[in-house]
């Protein structure tokens, strides 16, 4: 090869070399402008503290934990502000499992019959309404053995925005749900005046955040509560895949509209760390559960009220780790690969 032409190719790998670093540097200038406008959003979003200390949560000395396995607590509320706490109608566990690369997501039946620190036996539901997030992480995690430190709260008014915000959610409306749905909008109608859509058939249907919201909420059909909490998690499932196939550049968007109708513990930088995990990491998988689980559940009239009672709460404890830490339903229990060799109880 002639020195003109090793000269040629030596400017042409520099050149190359050039636009290649170029267009790198360009990429992470926009992604730092983009992880800095994700944070200001953040500012939209209601902050709020709950103790740091073990104790103060409920969280026992020797209970296990994986740092790759990260529980949030969701909150569903009837109503959320300064005056007045709410009923968490919904309770649900958020596991951002890093280890087996998925979300899941596990109802803890709100007539749920346990004890609350410092209140005696009683529905978990009461817990929020009696102490606010706190005394529902703290009773949970001495009930359950878990080292659940952080939360998020949506009222059903914020639900139905987030889910309009997405465009809706396609749902299979079975015929016996869809009185009970017109029932829900109705009620929220004369709640804030607005005059929300009714269904008129059954099917797949994509529904409003108001349709979405009241189809979440039906108990007084099918297998009662127990339906209902598959609903929800039916909904949040939804919720979450719109979220996670929206497309990056429609996120900033999203977040607008969505934040300022969510309470948290977590901090900004934790709500951009885990978000950037689960896109990053590609999960798809989102794996759905209930507690207390069948077969280790029966209902009860105590006092003339109803609730919902683990048998035994030990084998529902035991249930739910292996769920989340060894990623087993009790289902795998009858193939034979269900285990809990880990002693985590």
């Amino acid at each position: 090869m002639s020195k003109k032409n090793k000269k040629k190719k030596h400017r042409t790998r520099r050149q190359i070399f050039r636009r290649v670093f170029f267009l790198s540097m360009l990429i992470f200038t926009l992604m730092g402008f983009g992880l800095l406008y994700a944070y200001n959003l953040l500012d939209k979003i209601e902050s709020a503290e709950i103790p740091t200390n073990d104790k103060e949560l409920g969280i026992k000395e020797d209970v296990f934990e994986d740092k790759k396995i990260i529980n949030i607590l969701l909150f569903g509320v009837d109503e959320k502000n300064s005056q007045h706490t709410g009923r968490s109608d919904s309770i649900m566990i958020a596991t951002l499992d890093k280890q087996h690369k998925k979300i899941k997501l596990t109802s803890i039946m709100r007539d749920t019959y346990l004890d609350i620190p410092g209140k005696g036996m009683d529905k978990i539901n009461h817990a929020y309404s009696i102490g606010g997030p706190e005394l529902a992480i703290k009773t949970i995690n001495q009930n359950f053995d878990m080292n659940i430190r952080e939360y998020a709260t949506v009222d059903f008014f914020g639900l139905e925005k987030i889910i309009d915000t997405l465009g809706g959610l396609e749902v299979n409306v079975k015929p016996n749900e869809v009185s009970f749905i017109n029932n829900g909008v109705r009620n929220m109608n004369k709640l804030d005046g607005k005059n929300g859509k009714l269904l008129q058939s059954s099917g797949n249907i994509t529904l409003t955040g108001r349709q979405a919201v009241a189809y979440s909420r039906i108990r007084k059909t099918g297998n009662g509560d127990y339906e209902r909490t598959e609903r929800q998690r039916i909904v949040l499932e939804k919720i979450i895949n719109k979220g996670l196939n929206a497309g990056i550049t429609k996120y900033p968007a999203l977040l607008d509209a969505m934040l300022p109708y969510v309470e948290t513990s977590l901090s900004k930088s934790e709500i951009l760390s885990y978000g950037t995990s689960v896109i990053t990491s590609g999960i798809k998988t989102i794996d759905k559960f209930r507690i207390p689980a069948d077969g280790y559940v029966e209902d009860a009239r105590i006092n003339g009220v109803s609730y919902v009672v683990p048998v035994e709460l030990e084998d529902n404890v035991k249930i739910l780790h292996t769920f989340i830490y060894d990623d087993k339903k009790p289902e795998d229990e009858k193939s034979g690969t269900m285990n809990s060799n880990n002693n985590k109880n």
